[in-house]
């Protein structure tokens, strides 16, 4: 049995693996965030170039245009790395405009 150096466990431990690869990042409050990952800290504060909110009501969803998107480390819940060469939802799922997306959601929220 050999023990893990000091490069191994860099690697295995650090968002350096994914710069420049595109994360789905998982909120605190429960927003689903996607986008590059372009800078990260030691606190796991991240920069997002081309970043976008999923939203998912249902079968339905939109992705809300966000910009270049800074997250404090404290809001992350949970990052992963999307595997380009999948479909990233299931072929249920229907897109839908942001306006008819913030309708439903607006909906779901006042019968709870």
């Amino acid at each position: 049995m050999s023990w893990p150096g000091p490069d191994d466990i860099f690697l295995s431990t650090s968002l350096a693996t994914y710069l420049d690869k595109k994360l789905l990042v998982l909120l605190r409050d429960g927003r689903k965030l996607l986008g590059l990952l372009r800078s990260f800290d030691q606190f796991a504060n991240v920069v997002l170039e081309g970043a976008c909110e999923r939203v998912i009501v249902g079968d339905l969803y939109c992705d809300i245009p966000l910009g270049l998107y800074v997250i404090r480390g404290e809001n992350v819940v949970i990052i992963g790395e999307l595997d380009l060469e999948k479909e990233e939802l299931p072929s249920r799922m229907n897109p839908v405009s942001e306006d008819e997306i913030k309708r439903l959601w607006k909906n779901c929220k006042l019968q709870k």
